[in-house]
């Protein structure tokens, strides 16, 4: 149960693999190749998910900020996006560059070869710490952990950066304003007996039509001054609504000569239809 004990199998793994992969001729035998290849990655996967629990048992005030999460598209949040980093630092450094120019490349070398340099030592450091005293963590084990933990979120963070548009500060208010919005919706809906909590404990699928519905209501008359405020221009709202701004407005002038009892049985309808 030690994650230092964890540690040392998990890195004998990994050490293991690459022997293999290096004792491999890959042009005579292409397919054990790409075994060891999948071996490699799985093994290296499950090395970083106990070296993140390492992290968080002997560090957990000390680690790096990931609070730039959120700037990346919601497609990249995946549970092994530090392996894919792990991989990308590994390309690079073999000169490798994967879906960027070359110069951007050759700019992320010096940050993949700190960060391959750190995690051989946080290596050696943990196997040596686990065959020792595997049931404490001494300041130079602390030490590599928080310099790699750094690396790392650095990497990551530059690396991504070189290959998409991540969000600026004035698109995540935006996407916070909509989470806002969809939350008061909610609320207002089960006010009104629109919904009830039942469904949303359930997970109703019909909520995934219905509250976007509700919230286009809410957004337009109920608080206008929010994301969907029409004040605004197309480009000073989220991607998610500037496509639409125009159908926006011809929907909130017809919302405005509604009377409540009429607007009451456009909502109600709008939780049923499909």
């Amino acid at each position: 149960p030690r994650l230092l004990s964890q540690f040392f199998f998990a890195d004998e793994r990994v050490t293991r693999v690459v022997a293999e992969i290096n004792g491999l001729d890959a042009e005579l035998d292409p397919q054990q190749y790409l075994v060891l290849l999948n071996q490699l990655h799985l093994s290296q996967a499950h090395l970083l998910a106990v070296l993140e629990r390492i992290m968080e048992e002997c560090i957990p005030t000390q680690r790096h900020s990931r609070d730039y999460l959120v700037k990346f598209p919601e497609e990249l949040l995946v549970d092994n996006l530090g392996n894919h980093m792990l991989f990308a630092a590994e390309c690079l450094l073999a000169g490798t560059f994967l879906e960027m120019e070359e110069s951007d490349g050759a700019q992320l070398r010096p940050q993949a070869r700190n960060l391959l340099c750190s995690l051989e030592l946080v290596r050696t450091v943990l196997r040596e710490q686990s065959l020792s005293q595997p049931n404490s963590y001494p300041e130079p084990v602390r030490t590599v952990l928080i310099q790699f933990d750094r690396l790392f979120a650095e990497f990551e963070l530059s690396y991504v950066s070189s290959l998409v548009a991540v969000k600026s500060p004035d698109e995540i208010y935006r996407q916070q304003e909509i989470i806002v919005l969809f939350c008061e919706t909610v609320e207002r809906a089960l006010h009104l007996g629109y919904l009830t909590q039942e469904m949303i404990d359930g997970y109703e699928p019909l909520l995934m039509f219905t509250i976007p519905r509700l919230a286009i209501i809410s957004g337009l008359l109920i608080y206008p001054e929010g994301p969907l405020s029409l004040e605004r221009s197309p480009e000073e709202m989220s991607r998610v609504f500037s496509p639409f701004y125009n159908l926006l407005k011809k929907i909130r002038d017809l919302l405005r000569v509604l009377s409540p009892e009429e607007l009451c049985l456009l909502e109600r309808s709008l939780c049923t239809a499909e």
